[in-house]
């Protein structure tokens, strides 16, 4: 059905006599949604409203040794995942906060690209080679031709894959305060297609699995997309007993069968307990792509070992794909835009720090607030505690 020249109230109107259907309840409220209508849905017809907990403050020192209280609002319908992560706040408060650090490896895209064949013969290895070594020559023309559709996108590096007949070619991009995943779609699009005049290739398809995108895959997993994040905390045995109603030897054998048994006879790629849980409530919240969601996924949590005689406990989670911005797709959107001012936001720093970059530090709190979460899960596991609170807070 083509509703395109209608307007969103309209649209609303002519579905609801079509479908026989009561939309009300998506009634659109202009000044949450902006010109959403016009940069982030088409067709659109209504909204529908999502529920936004707060949890916090949670005390993190980022990786410029910044300190800072955050603020998260999180964005579920998920009964007792706010007060969850809420509690684990409140035991990294009283342990001394959390210290996050990070990596930006750029946002990704495969270009797949075929290797000639004739009629007559395939192509050797040493064609595949010749192929491999004329990029390498002229990356400097293919780059500059990528990087001219952009005032904002440098190409970081790239990688060659051959998996015959076809060549893949992935570009790590920095695309600056936006996410950026169309920036470097359009510079793929280009590359391609200038490879294919000038250096004789096939130019198949711009997205070529290769970078993975929106998938689980152990390249990701490994080598990190995005911002790898890592955020540690060390927890005192007497708020583990205190706050968490629970102790480290407890928490210690969940980790054990959970993350490490569990995960390895499910063949699972990343071994965490619901990070995926605090991400996607964090990227809806802020007008993130959802969709990452899937490589936040790929989360490991470790509790790392009893490290002093008073059974302090160290618990940490790498994070390898979190693909962050503050501009562009629905960050523009007025109500995600708060969000984002508020996780953003700062309440105090350390003397002689420098700010980080915000996309950054945006992905570092995301790891910090997944950390939250990890512990107290890991608890109310440890004390068998989850049927309960899900009895008490969902029901």
């Amino acid at each position: 059905m083509d509703l395109r020249p209608l307007s969103p109230f309209d649209r609303s109107k002519t579905l609801e006599q079509e479908l026989s259907l009561d939309l009300s309840a998506l009634s659109i409220d202009p000044k949450k949604l902006g010109d959403a209508d016009q940069k982030n849905c088409e067709q659109m017809f209504g909204h529908v409203p999502i529920p936004v907990g707060y949890a916090g403050p949670l005390p993190v020192t980022f990786s410029s040794i910044e300190t800072t209280d955050i603020h998260l609002p999180l964005a579920t319908t998920e009964g007792a995942l706010v007060a969850s992560v809420n509690r684990g706040c409140k035991a990294i408060a009283q342990s001394g906060g959390t210290v996050v650090t990070s990596v930006y490896h750029g946002i990704t895209r495969s270009i797949a690209l075929k290797i000639p064949i004739t009629k007559y013969q395939s192509p050797n290895k040493l064609q595949i080679s010749n192929f491999k070594s004329q990029i390498i020559q002229h990356c400097h023309e293919w780059k500059m031709i990528g990087e001219a559709t952009s005032n904002h996108l440098k190409i970081i590096k790239y990688e060659i894959d051959i998996e015959e007949p076809y060549l893949f070619m992935t570009i790590y991009a920095d695309t600056d305060e936006a996410m950026g995943m169309n920036m470097v779609t359009i510079v793929a699009q280009k590359i391609g297609e200038w490879m294919s005049k000038n250096l004789g290739l096939v130019f198949i398809t711009v997205a070529g699995n290769v970078d993975s995108d929106k998938k689980t895959s152990k390249r990701t997993h490994d080598k990190g997309r995005g911002y790898e994040v890592t955020a540690t905390a060390t927890i005192p045995a007497d708020v583990i007993s205190s706050v968490l109603k629970t102790n480290p030897e407890s928490m210690i054998e969940v980790a054990n069968a959970k993350l490490d048994a569990g995960s390895r006879i499910a063949g699972a790629i990343g071994s965490n307990l619901h990070a995926a849980n605090i991400i996607a409530a964090l990227y809806i919240a802020t007008g993130q792509d959802p969709a990452h969601t899937v490589e936040g996924s790929l989360a490991d949590t470790n509790v790392i070992t009893m490290i002093s005689t008073n059974g302090d406990m160290e618990i940490s989670t790498r994070l390898p794909a979190i693909l962050v911005g503050i501009r562009g797709g629905g960050t523009e959107l007025p109500a995600q835009k708060q969000c984002l001012d508020m996780l953003l936001q700062t309440t105090h720093y350390s003397l002689q720090t420098h700010r980080l970059h915000p996309c950054r530090r945006l992905a570092e709190s995301i790891g910090a607030a997944v950390l939250a979460g990890e512990l107290s899960l890991l608890a109310a596991l440890s004390a068998h505690h989850l049927a309960e609170s899900h009895t008490t807070l969902t029901r």
